[in-house]
Parts: C-alpha cells; sequence; structure tokens
C-alpha cells in the first residue's frame, strides 16, 4: 500500500518500496505552472525523472531532503495528464487543470526590451533589494513579507549565502553538507513570496563572505549549483542571479561565471531568467545563457545604446540606493531615488531599489529588511500605477531631443521633466492620428490632474515650472 498526503501545492509524501518498484501513483490535480511534488525513500545514485506529456518529455533532477527523503519537483506548463518514471523505476501520473486567475506563469523574454509572463500578461518589473531577509530571526521574516506585500514591489532581489557572519540560518552545516532545515525555511519563503506575486532573484554567489564559502571546492560548488536549481526551478517566481558584483569575488575567475551559468541553464528545464550583476567591470551579456542585463549604474542614457548592443531587456537592478549612511552609494535622498525610476522607466528600462535606513532594532532593508522606511516606495508605487495604466504592450522609449519620452506610437505618450521645469512647453503628437487626451502628473505629490481641451500636432502647453513634473497624453476614445 501506498501512504499518499497532499498539500496545497500537490505533494506527494511517503511513497513505500512497493510504490519504487512498479505502483503506478493515483491522478491529482495540479495547476499549470503549480508544482507536482514526489517524495521516496533515499535509494542509491543521484534519482531523476522523466515527465510526459503525448511526445514531449521533460527530465527533472531529484534532490535530497533529509531524513533519508528525496523529492523531486515538476512544474507543469501544459493542461492534461502528465506521466513520471524514475531512474529508480518508480511511476505516477497527476492531471494539469488550467491555472488560477492570479496565476501567470514563470516570467519571460516578450520581446528585446520587455517582460512578460507565460501566459502573455506583460511583467513591468520594480524591483528593491533585500540581501539577507532569510537568513534572520521567524519574526523578522515575517515583518518583512508583510512589508513586501504592501509594496509595490514584484521583484526581491535575495542572497542564498548569508552575507553576515553570524546569521539566524545556514545552508551548510560544518562539514559543508547541505543543512536541509535552511532549504526548508527558503522553500517556505520563495512560497510566500510566490502567493504574494513577488519574482525571487535568487542570488547564487556574492563576495561579501565571512564564512569560508567562497572557498569552496570548484566540485562543491558545482553540486550547490546543481542542487538548487533540482529544489527551486519549480517554482514559477524564480529568477536565477549567478552573482552580485561577480567582478568582486576574489576567488572565482571568469571562466568559472560561464560555466556556473551553463550549469544552471543545462540543469533547469524551464529556461528561467538568468544574469548577472558587477561592480565595476560589466559582464558579456552578450553571450547566449545571459537574457537580461542585470546592472549597477545609475547610466540611464545608455540605455538605448545598451538595448542596441545586446537585444535584451535591461534592468538597472541597483542604481544606488535611498539612505542616510556615510557611503555614497547609500545616501540618496527620496527624491533622487524617485527620479531614477522615472530617469530609468521612461527610457526603456526597468529599475530597482533599495534602502540604509537602520530601524531602531539595527535591521537596514538591504541587508536584512524589516520594515520600508524611506519616501520613495510610495512614489514608486504611483508609479507602478502609471505604467500599470498604460498599453499592455508596445511602449518603447522615443529618441526625444531634450527629455525622456516612453510611448506607444499614435496612442500613447508620456514624457518625464526630471529636474527642469519649464513654464511653457511646446509638444509634437501625431497629425493624422486623432486627438489626445492630456494629464499633468506630479511624481512626488502622487496626483493626477486633467488638462481641459484636446491635442493633435504641434501645439504648446503652459506648465506649473516645477522639477520632476510629467505629462501623459492618451489618444481620445
Amino acid at each position: 500500500m501506498m501512504n499518499v498526503k497532499i498539500s496545497r501545492r500537490g505533494i506527494l509524501a511517503g511513497l513505500g518500496s512497493a510504490a519504487l518498484a512498479s505502483a503506478q501513483t493515483p491522478a491529482r490535480h495540479i495547476e499549470r505552472w503549480g508544482i507536482y511534488e514526489a517524495s521516496f525513500p533515499a535509494g542509491v545514485g543521484e534519482l531523476t525523472a522523466v515527465f510526459r506529456m503525448g511526445s514531449r518529455e521533460i527530465r527533472v533532477r531529484g534532490f535530497s531532503d533529509g531524513g533519508g527523503t528525496e523529492r523531486i519537483r515538476f512544474m507543469p506548463d501544459s493542461t492534461g495528464e502528465w506521466t513520471f518514471v524514475t531512474n529508480h523505476g518508480a511511476r505516477g501520473s497527476f492531471q494539469c487543470v488550467p491555472a488560477a486567475p492570479v496565476n501567470h506563469g514563470p516570467v519571460m523574454v516578450q520581446d528585446p526590451r520587455h517582460f512578460c509572463y507565460a501566459d502573455g500578461t506583460p511583467h513591468i518589473s520594480f524591483g528593491t533589494t533585500c540581501y539577507g531577509w532569510i537568513h534572520q530571526s521567524e519574526e523578522l521574516e515575517r515583518r518583512t513579507l508583510r512589508s513586501l506585500r504592501n509594496s509595490a514591489f514584484n521583484k526581491v532581489r535575495m542572497c542564498i549565502l548569508p552575507t553576515e557572519s553570524d546569521p539566524a540560518r545556514r545552508p551548510f552545516e560544518r562539514d559543508f553538507n547541505f543543512d536541509v532545515t535552511f532549504f526548508q525555511n527558503l522553500d517556505k519563503r520563495i512560497q510566500d513570496l510566490c502567493d504574494a506575486g513577488i519574482q525571487a532573484d535568487l542570488i547564487l554567489f556574492h563576495p561579501y563572505d565571512h564564512l569560508g564559502y567562497g572557498n569552496l571546492p570548484a566540485e562543491l560548488n558545482r553540486k550547490y549549483i546543481r542542487y538548487v536549481v533540482a529544489r527551486y526551478a519549480a517554482y514559477r517566481n524564480v529568477w536565477w542571479s549567478i552573482a552580485n558584483e561577480y567582478d568582486l569575488v576574489q576567488t572565482k575567475k571568469q571562466p568559472e561565471w560561464d560555466e556556473f551559468f551553463r550549469i544552471v541553464e543545462e540543469s533547469d528545464p524551464y529556461g528561467h531568467l538568468r544574469s548577472i550583476h558587477y561592480s565595476r567591470v560589466l559582464y558579456d551579456y552578450a553571450k547566449p545563457w545571459v537574457t537580461h542585463l542585470s546592472l549597477q549604474s545609475d547610466h540611464f542614457e545608455k540605455t538605448a545604446q545598451w538595448q542596441s548592443e545586446y537585444g535584451k531587456p535591461i534592468v538597472f537592478d541597483e542604481c544606488k540606493y535611498e539612505g542616510n549612511i556615510e557611503k555614497r552609494w547609500g545616501n540618496l535622498s527620496g527624491h533622487e531615488m524617485m527620479r531614477r525610476f522615472w530617469l530609468g522607466m521612461a527610457s526603456g528600462a526597468y529599475v530597482g531599489h533599495g534602502e540604509t535606513y537602520h530601524s531602531a532594532d539595527g535591521a537596514a532593508w538591504i541587508s536584512k529588511g524589516g520594515e520600508l522606511l524611506g519616501e520613495s516606495p510610495k512614489r514608486i508605487a504611483f508609479l507602478k500605477t502609471i505604467f500599470e495604466e498604460a498599453p499592455a504592450a508596445g511602449l518603447e522609449a522615443v529618441d526625444h531631443p531634450y527629455y525622456p519620452c516612453i510611448a506607444k506610437a499614435n496612442s500613447y505618450y508620456l514624457y518625464f521633466f526630471d529636474l527642469h521645469q519649464p513654464a511653457e512647453y511646446e509638444f509634437q503628437l501625431p497629425e493624422n492620428a486623432g486627438v489626445f487626451q492630456a494629464d499633468l502628473l506630479d511624481p512626488w505629490e502622487m496626483t493626477r490632474t486633467r488638462l481641459e481641451g484636446s491635442y493633435r500636432g504641434k501645439f504648446s502647453l503652459k506648465l506649473p515650472a516645477r522639477p520632476y513634473l510629467a505629462i501623459r497624453f492618451r489618444k481620445s476614445e
């Protein structure tokens, strides 16, 4: 007999030895892009499984979860019956049903500039950085989750390896075997983010090592990557960041980063997004295993050049942070953080946020999480609503001589005046595309003001002569 348990993700647990030989797992209903999970007693050698639907075959790798248990996780991308067989002879099946309305699947590259979910819904990335939030106490992790749920951020950059000397949890035991309790907690946190509609941008390596993880033997690095991918590739909200500030990691050379990319690409059957973050030396983002640029820069004026050069979406993941610390990278004002989001988005790229303010208990958002204390997050939320109100697809930066402008030809134009404060400005809209309505947007005050009249062709508008304003033109219905 077979003892089967089902969780909210459709987890199968406790298959006995008879099941390993020949038993057929009863069909279960798993939503599209959900997670089917089967667990088995640990066997000899590596556990793998082949999932089939019709003529399609997808091979996945298993992973050890401690206590003599191995698991297989699989993310079905098509509705209908899936079957599987493991290399140990276990067989099973399940029925994949349509996804729930909030489940749009994993994020992928839509075109050379944009992202979308697997069902075609556009993904407009509004990210934040919270490196070590999963290495904290249960109470602090829950506070961080609450802050994320109440924010506009839909992606969080987070390190798997600790960035501090005394983390609450560690991925390796003292003998450098995997500590499965760490990864079991990470399972919960990635699922928490998924439930909140937030992408988990998982950073595999970084230079902020205090525990010796930067000096792991090459084979252990490879084992770690394969384990992480086997465990988390089935989560639809996962992105892979091979490293943060890879060029500051003194223990690794350039060929190793290429190898790590290849291991991730080969081990992930779903093709999740892959990139790498730098400090001073850009990685060659033209390499085929890179899906998008992850930049540490505020050179938004180079967006068009980089898009032309690499032909991939651009994310300014780190354009410095709002805060008040001594370091220049961590003491932007809320105004400046807001401004950089508008500049980046209006240039056709995506932008990431971070905060260095310390709360009463000493936690800073970028390092440990907790609460968002800055002035920029709610202004970033306002900007997000502006882009959610824009056409669902087709927004492109316009080569304007003076001010950033993003548009969908003949139907939508968004100008950002940045630090400039003209009292009057002459616009040029299409002459033969119909008439447009205009809204004056104040990014700091978070207001929209409809301007009287309708507009087409060349015309002048009187403006309030304040910095940071924007003008939006939308084609009249």
